[in-house]
């Protein structure tokens, strides 16, 4: 548990999230525009920010627009979740 969360900061357990959602792999734009080491690309991140990436945007909106880290950081809507986050207390 020593390194934190890449979205709040926090130092919780995390969980793997693929940058491009493992549901649309098999899709032939990304078949193609990707190789699988690209498809494999995530970062760790806690429960909660997990849930609110996947709440907030479905998996095509994710893969196509969110596709990065900087990407979901930067999100207006993604962040002020992030920031409600850091100010939770590890469940």
């Amino acid at each position: 548990m020593s390194e934190p969360c890449a979205c709040c900061h926090r130092r919780v357990p995390l969980t793997f999230h693929h940058l491009i959602p493992k549901k649309v792999h098999r899709r032939a734009h990304f078949k193609r525009h990707f190789n699988k080491a690209d498809l494999q690309e995530g970062v760790l991140v806690c429960r909660l920010c997990h849930r609110g990436i996947h709440r907030e945007y479905d998996e095509m909106t994710l893969a196509r627009q969110f596709n990065t880290l900087a990407a979901i950081t930067a999100d207006e809507t993604l962040s002020r979740h992030f920031e409600w986050v850091a100010k939770q207390r590890e469940q």
